[in-house]
């Protein structure tokens, strides 16, 4: 499998480990990593499982609550990211949801990062992502 599934639990964990890291190697601050959210709710599980099998890079992080899933993207950058959604709908054939924040540039701490996914996702899809909350209300 393409793709390192990490449970959702670890989300926070996951996000700390990728922002050190991005910061001991980049010194520039570029965009170091997206966070990329699909919401994968009209696919099937084996499409799903797939998916992630040929589209993924084996440095790419999966984290899902049921069928919202949330990729770290390391050296990826938001046009790297819309392509990596791209290749998810043409396998699909169908459009997702989803949206992308990047480390730095839209938040410096997991809290940041999340934050502005969920808000960013219910202002434009109405989706709250309630999943986050415990993220977001206890960072």
């Amino acid at each position: 499998m393409a793709g390192v599934h990490f449970s959702f639990v670890d989300f926070q964990q996951l996000l700390n480990l990728t922002i050190g890291i991005a910061d001991r190697l980049d010194e520039n601050r570029a965009e170091s990593f997206t966070l990329l959210y699909c919401d994968f709710s009209d696919v099937s599980n084996k499409d799903i499982d797939n998916s992630l099998e040929q589209v993924l890079r084996n440095s790419d992080s999966i984290l899902n609550n049921e069928k919202n899933y949330f990729f770290v993207l390391p050296y990826t950058d938001k046009y790297g990211a819309e392509i990596v959604k791209d290749m998810f709908d043409e396998f699909f054939s169908v459009k997702t949801t989803s949206f992308a924040v990047c480390y730095p540039r839209d938040g410096e701490t997991p809290k940041a990062l999340l934050t502005e996914l969920q808000d960013s996702v219910s202002r434009f899809y109405h989706n709250d992502l309630r999943c986050l909350d415990k993220f977001t209300e206890h960072m």
